[in-house]
């Protein structure tokens, strides 16, 4: 099963970076990008990295690329011009997507039983996992930092909407 989880996300996150290099809209290749990042979100999270896993969707995929998206959105200053939608999605995503969908669906149906379920760290035997490790590393002896990463984000996005406001 994670050789099959390897494959699929695999291919999905080389697909989503060709297709980013491929697009000519901006906010397509971001959305591009999601793809990668998702897909790789997946990847981490099947070889045992639940907290990576999660940084991932939550750091990249969520801030970073809705960052992406105001920037593009606030920097293009042009008319927007309206395209019928990504041919790219047209012949490999929505029939991807449904592949994937019908794909899983019948392994989880069928072999559902045989599949079993898992208890997230239940192999620790006790010890502490690596989720606790590090948010206890992360809000103790780190938060300075955290916060003050924060604050320049901030600051970042600011400075981008006072770089892109227009004179009147």
């Amino acid at each position: 099963m994670q050789l099959a989880l390897f494959l699929i996300f695999g291919v999905i996150a080389v697909a989503g970076a060709i297709n980013l290099l491929l697009q000519r809209h901006p906010i397509n290749s971001a959305l591009s990008l999601v793809t990668v990042m998702m897909s790789l979100a997946v990847l981490y999270w099947s070889l045992g990295a639940e907290f990576l896993a999660a940084a991932q969707v939550i750091v990249y995929s969520g801030a970073i690329m809705v960052l992406f998206v105001f920037v593009i959105m606030l920097l293009n200053a042009g008319e927007e011009e309206r395209t019928e939608g990504s041919r790219m999605a047209y012949i490999a995503g929505f029939p991807g997507a449904a592949a994937l969908f019908c794909l899983l669906s019948f392994v989880f149906l069928s072999e559902g039983k045989s599949l079993g379920f898992v208890t997230l760290g239940e192999y620790l035997g006790g010890a502490v996992s690596n989720i606790t490790a590090i948010s206890s590393e992360l809000f103790t002896k780190l938060l300075l930092p955290f916060e003050v990463t924060s604050v320049l984000i901030l600051v970042a996005i600011l400075g981008a909407v006072v770089l892109a406001r227009k004179e009147q």
